[in-house]
């Protein structure tokens, strides 16, 4: 099986690619370019994670095929001072549109109201800022991925048995979606499923090790669901590994695993029989969408509600609109699907 890189690798990796994105794609401080196009700021929100090194490298060939008139990209690191302190620096040098993907979604708020105040609008993608106003929030049903999960858990077990869930960031709107929807449905549709909720904050470590605690304690356990497989892939598999419980789907004591993502590691892990399942979250969609509506803000263009003619549909929102892109289930049956970007990405 082809690993997730390791953070050091990770961060490395995505600190060359900046340097590739702003020698590439920035035109200086000015607010205009050559070709006459306003400037837009970027924020890569982590490069921790396989997703979102891939969505990285999407943006990198979309700015180019675009002719996108960007700053230098910038990477806040899963740390929001850095990101309003990025955001600043997009200010100071002219930017008409900002382009973000904050981590912890209650506090950009301020800098959400800083940047309407001076008729900047922003793009956020896959995160939904709590308060604040967003042109456009480029996103999937965050949702949907929890009620998934549940569903094909529950199918797979039979209505019983112990399901450890790996709880992304709660102060995240993405990992409190997950999460409640995944409660929700378990609750509901399969109360013969006892669900170990273990929250993690998006860090593979932390979830191995309450992982290990869980087995100790629950040794039937026969199911778990991942947040987030760019993440908790690797060292999930590891720790099964290490004790023995890496059975391959179809076998006895196999756990039946679903993840949310869609890298490729994910699908070479479906391919060999260790995890069972991903909801591929559209990276490609991600970066394509959040630079479009990053140019169709400087160009003072609007969109109303409903469907699009990208197989997605906008929703209003308490501070603006949201796009919610496809996320398809992978399973077995679809892992080679050349359509989905696991199958086309690098890795």
């Amino acid at each position: 099986m082809k690993t997730t890189l390791s953070r050091s690798a990770a961060t490395l990796g995505a600190a060359v690619l900046l340097i590739g994105l702003a020698t590439g794609c920035g035109r200086g401080g000015g607010s205009g370019s050559a070709s006459g196009k306003p400037a837009i700021g970027i924020d890569l929100p982590r490069s921790d994670s396989d997703f979102w090194n891939s969505y990285a490298q999407y943006l990198k060939a979309d700015i180019g095929s675009d002719g996108a008139h960007t700053l230098p990209i910038s990477s806040s690191q899963n740390d929001v001072t850095k990101l309003v302190a990025n955001v600043q620096a997009f200010e100071n040098t002219g930017a008409k549109a900002v382009v973000m993907a904050p981590q912890d979604t209650g506090a950009i708020a301020s800098t959400l109201d800083r940047l309407a105040a001076k008729k900047i609008p922003v793009i956020s993608v896959d995160t939904r800022p709590d308060k604040g106003n967003v042109y456009m929030v480029v996103r999937a049903d965050n949702r949907a991925y929890g009620t998934q999960a549940c569903q094909f858990l529950g199918r797979q077990l039979g209505g019983k048995g112990k399901v450890a869930e790996f709880e992304g960031d709660l102060t995240s709107v993405n990992g409190r979606d997950r999460s409640q929807a995944f409660a929700d449905c378990m609750k509901q549709n399969y109360p013969g499923i006892q669900v170990f909720a273990l929250p993690t904050n998006w860090d593979g470590s932390v979830a191995s090790s309450k992982l290990q605690t869980t087995l100790a304690q629950n040794p039937d356990l026969n199911g778990i669901y991942m947040q987030a497989g760019g993440v908790f892939l690797q060292p999930t598999l590891a720790l099964l590994q290490q004790k023995g419980l890496l059975k391959p789907a179809g076998q006895p004591g196999h756990i039946t695993i679903i993840s949310n993502d869609g890298i490729p590691q994910e699908f070479d892990a479906i391919r060999q029989g260790q995890i069972d399942a991903t909801i591929s979250q559209p990276a490609d969609l991600y970066a394509k969408y959040a630079l479009y509506y990053a140019e169709a803000a400087t160009q003072g263009k609007t969109f109303q509600p409903g469907p699009t003619d990208h197989d997605s549909t906008i929703i209003k929102l308490p501070n603006g609109l949201e796009d919610q892109l496809p996320a398809p289930l992978v399973t077995k049956d679809n892992v080679d699907d050349k359509s989905l970007w696991g199958n086309s990405v690098s890795h």
